[in-house]
C-alpha cells in the first residue's frame, strides 16, 4: 500500500473514537466516586478500595485524552464549547474534580489532596461556567428549545453543588476565615439551586409541550434526579458542619428545611424516569447498547444512596437508612454492567486496530 493510498484512507475506530471524544466522559470518575463513597458509608471497604483505584487512573488518564483531542483535533473540541448539546458535558470535569477529592478525604483522609483537588474545582468551575453559558449565549444560531435542551445541562447543577460538598467535607478548612469559607459554600448551594430551578423548568416544558420521542429519552434524563440528590447530600453536610458557626448556625433550620424540599424531589423523580424507560426499552423497543452517557445513569443512583443516608443521619430518621442500602445495590448493579460495557468497546477497538493494520 502505498503513502497515498494510506492519506486516503478513513481514520480507525480508535482515532475516530478519540475525535468525538464526548465532553461528558468525566462521568465516569463521577459515578465511579460516588459509588465508592456509598460503599464506604456502608462498610464495604475492600469495593470502595477498588474504586478508589480505578478512579486513580481513571481521571488523570481522561485528562491525557482530551489533551491529545485539544492537540490533534483542536477544531471540534473548541467547537464543543459553543454546542448547545456538547457544551454541558465539560461540566462534567468539575464535578469529577469534587467527586474525587470528597473521595480521596472520606476514604483515605487525604485532607491535603482534598484541599488541592477543592481549589482546582473551584477554578473550573469558573471556566466552565462563565465560558460555556457566555459563547451560548452570543452565539448567532442557536436549536429550537426541543432540539437544545436535555438533561445534561442539569450537570452545571452538579458541578456547582460539587464545589459545596468538597469544601463541607474539609469543613470549611478551605480559606482563611471559616466563617468566609461557610458563606461561600452556601451561597454556592443557594446558587446550585436557584439554577436548577431555572434548567428543570425548561426541561419540564420540554417534557410537557413537545413531542417526545423515544431516541429524545437519553440517559443524562437521570440527571434530573441527580442534580436534587446532590443538592440534597450539599445541604446535609453544611448543615451539619454550620452547627458551630456563629454566624451561620441560625441558617440551620432552613438549610434542613430547603434540603428536605430537594430530597422530596430527588424522590419524586424516580418513578417518573423508571416508567419513561420502560416506555422507551419495553414498549418502543429501543436496545440498550452501551453509550459513555450511561455514566450520567449511574452516578444520580449512588447519589441518592448516599444523599438518603447523609440526610438520614442528620435528621435522626433512621427509617430512610433501607431505601439508601438499596440503592447501593442498584447502583452498584448499574455501574457494574456500565463498567462492562467500557471493557467490551475497549477491547473492540484494540481487535480492530490489531486487524486493521498493515501486514
Amino acid at each position: 500500500m502505498s503513502p497515498t493510498d494510506k492519506d486516503k484512507q478513513p481514520p480507525r475506530p480508535l482515532q475516530q473514537q478519540l475525535a468525538t471524544l464526548h465532553p461528558a466522559y468525566f462521568a465516569l470518575v463521577m459515578a465511579t466516586g460516588i459509588v465508592a463513597i456509598a460503599c464506604h458509608l456502608f462498610a464495604v471497604p475492600i469495593l470502595a478500595q477498588i474504586l478508589t483505584g480505578i478512579n486513580l487512573v481513571a481521571y488523570p488518564t481522561l485528562w491525557v485524552l482530551y489533551g491529545i483531542r485539544l492537540v490533534r483535533y483542536g477544531d471540534r473540541f473548541l467547537n464543543d464549547w459553543s454546542d448547545h448539546g456538547r457544551a454541558p458535558g465539560f461540566f462534567t470535569v468539575v464535578a469529577a474534580t469534587g467527586v474525587l477529592g470528597s473521595q480521596l478525604a472520606l476514604i483515605h483522609g487525604a485532607m491535603a489532596a482534598a484541599s488541592v483537588f477543592w481549589w482546582l474545582c473551584l477554578v473550573l468551575w469558573a471556566i466552565c461556567t462563565y465560558a460555556i453559558f457566555t459563547l451560548l449565549t452570543v452565539r448567532d444560531t442557536k436549536p429550537t428549545l426541543a432540539e437544545g435542551i436535555n438533561g445534561g445541562w442539569l450537570v452545571a447543577v452538579v458541578a456547582t453543588q460539587a464545589v459545596c460538598v468538597l469544601g463541607c467535607t474539609l469543613q470549611g478548612q478551605v480559606l482563611g476565615s471559616r466563617d468566609v469559607a461557610l458563606f461561600l459554600l452556601i451561597s454556592f448551594w443557594l446558587a446550585g439551586g436557584m439554577l436548577y430551578l431555572w434548567i428543570i423548568g425548561m426541561i419540564f416544558q420540554r417534557y410537557m409541550f413537545f413531542r417526545f420521542s423515544p431516541l429524545d429519552l437519553l440517559p443524562p434524563y437521570w440527571i434530573n434526579m441527580g442534580a436534587v440528590a446532590i443538592s440534597t447530600l450539599a445541604g446535609a453536610l453544611l448543615a451539619g458542619t454550620v452547627a458551630d458557626s456563629p454566624l451561620l448556625a441560625p441558617l440551620r433550620p432552613f438549610i434542613l428545611g430547603l434540603t428536605l424540599l430537594f430530597w422530596a424531589t430527588a424522590t419524586w423523580w424516580i418513578p417518573m424516569l423508571v416508567l419513561l424507560g420502560i416506555w422507551r426499552h419495553g414498549l418502543k423497543k429501543v436496545a440498550i447498547t452501551y453509550d459513555p452517557l450511561y455514566w450520567g445513569l449511574v452516578f444520580p443512583l449512588g447519589m441518592y444512596c448516599v444523599c438518603t443516608f447523609l440526610l438520614a443521619q442528620e435528621l435522626r430518621a433512621f427509617f430512610l437508612i433501607p431505601l439508601s442500602r438499596l440503592f447501593l445495590f442498584i447502583a452498584i448493579g448499574a455501574w457494574l454492567l456500565t463498567f462492562l460495557g467500557v471493557c467490551r468497546r475497549l477491547i473492540n477497538g484494540i481487535s480492530t486496530l490489531f486487524h486493521s493494520a498493515d501486514p
